[in-house]
């Protein structure tokens, strides 16, 4: 089969408990594991982390791990006596002062305080992502009275969104700051902060991130109508090292017929600005029980891939669904399929541009270069995974082998569309030429370049540098 590019991001969770099961959905291409930290125990969380790496380990992969963080999710209290069902034209009220188990088919708790002072008349409350939808006919005191226009079942912790956005819940909440520790101490190469405002809220995280002493990413979950506002995603965007298309809860505040559009863009906007990007939510929905994906679902991930994507992710597929392995077999397959296509081959990405920085400027020659000659890979020897960064933003076919000593650097570039992160210690060599012999001796080994075959390799003339990549050569092997 050919080399996928666009990486495969999987949910853990029961599903992927199954024994052999995580196994067979690495083997079949899975690049990172995601832990959502909304369901489980951390204790649970850990052992699946665990068994990830010793399990890639076997199979002599790298696979990133993204650690989720369940942010502000404004949801509704319990039911008294269980789900309820909620007739449209019905009133029904959302009461702040509520005990938080005594709903009924009349009102409902809610664990966000303050929302009777964020909702005004003729407002539009989406629960259950969209399914139920409520207009505000009043807001009295703790009192939110509404009228059902969507009617239908109505069970505990259901999230609220507000059409149009507006909701101020700060992004990070006490158990999202435990989380941050609990992901230091698991050495994760991403953490994934829900609902972010703004360019300081992905700052906050960062700086708590290192306050733990983590090198983590910080991936930016774009899910509110405010974060999509042009300057503020730029911001944010650049504040981030990747972001989330989160289609759920996006796609409830913006509307499903906006969301097409909106994912295009921000796509658009993160590899403009050299960050990777991941499309996420209800790619495989049906093959939670079904074992082939629809017509529908086929064509949002090859979409998805068209416009660049760095990564599609997997949710309940994985984490809940009955088939986790065949769903990842079925996206390698859709995800190979459009890379076929020409469009995903052919760059004009900042040909404009001037370049501030040399290891940048290497990385665009060194993209160049491939795309116009025969050449069988691209070898990037490096420390930060800074060069085969930029390296992904140019659309081509040409696979990119990003060497580092370094994990952290190895878990970062499993994102990267196009990059295949190799453990290689370039410090251990005497000069760049041994380096360079070396590292086409470690791929023959690995099967994915020939004698014969020509290879364009960057890296710097001082070995082992943050940032030192000044060379590029075309070798033969």
């Amino acid at each position: 089969m050919a080399l996928k590019r666009t990486k495969i991001i999987a949910t853990l969770g029961p599903s992927t408990d199954k024994p052999g099961m995580l196994s067979r959905m690495i083997e079949g291409g899975v690049d990172l594991v995601r832990v959502n930290l909304s369901h489980g125990t951390q204790d649970e969380h850990q052992q699946r982390i665990e068994a990830t790496r010793t399990t890639a380990k076997k199979l002599g992969k790298e696979v990133g791990i993204i650690i989720d963080l369940q942010g502000p999710k404004i949801r509704i209290a319990r039911f008294a006596k269980g789900a309820i069902q909620l007739a449209t034209g019905a009133n029904f009220m959302i009461d702040a002062n509520l005990p938080l188990d005594a709903g009924t088919v009349q009102s409902v708790g809610v664990d966000y305080k303050n929302l009777p002072n964020e909702v005004y008349a003729n407002d539009i409350l989406l629960l259950d992502d969209g399914l139920i939808m409520l207009s505000v006919e009043k807001v009295e005191g703790q009192k939110i009275h509404c009228v059902v226009k969507l009617g239908g079942k109505l069970s505990n912790h259901k999230g609220i969104n507000r059409r149009g956005g507006g909701l101020t819940a700060a992004p990070l909440t006490d158990k999202d700051r435990q989380d941050i520790q609990f992901a230091a101490k698991m050495v994760v190469d991403y953490v994934a902060l829900s609902f972010p405002r703004c360019a300081e809220d992905i700052c906050n995280v960062r700086t708590l991130l290192e306050k733990a002493g983590s090198r983590a990413g910080v991936l930016a979950k774009i899910e509110r109508v405010e974060a999509v506002e042009a300057k503020t995603l730029d911001q944010i965007i650049e504040a981030s090292d990747a972001v989330m298309v989160a289609r759920g809860d996006l796609g409830v505040e913006v509307g499903y017929a906006e969301l097409p559009a909106i994912q295009k863009q921000i796509i658009g906007r993160a590899r403009a600005l050299d960050r990777a990007v991941i499309t996420a939510t209800q790619m495989m929905e049906s093959m939670v029980h079904n074992p082939i994906p629809t017509r529908a679902e086929a064509s949002d991930i090859a979409n998805a891939v068209l416009d660049g994507t760095d990564a599609v992710m997997l949710s309940a597929e994985t984490a809940t669904g009955d088939f986790p392995d065949k769903v990842v077999e079925s996206m390698v397959e859709i995800c190979i399929a459009a890379e076929r296509q020409k469009i995903t081959q052919v760059s004009h990405h900042r040909l404009e541009c001037r370049f501030k920085r040399v290891d940048e400027s290497i990385a665009m020659a060194a993209m160049y270069v491939a795309n116009h000659i025969d050449t069988r890979a691209i070898v990037a020897l490096t420390e930060t995974g800074s060069t085969p960064l930029w390296m992904s933003r140019i659309r081509s076919g040409i696979p990119i082998y990003g060497l580092s000593r370094n994990q952290d650097a190895r878990g970062r570039m499993t994102l990267y569309r196009g990059v295949y992160p190799i453990d290689f210690d370039v410090a251990q060599y005497n000069t760049p030429t041994e380096a360079i012999a070396a590292a086409l001796v470690e791929l023959l080994r690995l099967g994915v370049i020939e004698k014969g075959e020509s290879v364009v390799v960057t890296q710097g003339d001082s070995m082992g540098n943050r940032g030192g990549s000044n060379t590029l050569k075309i070798v033969t092997v």
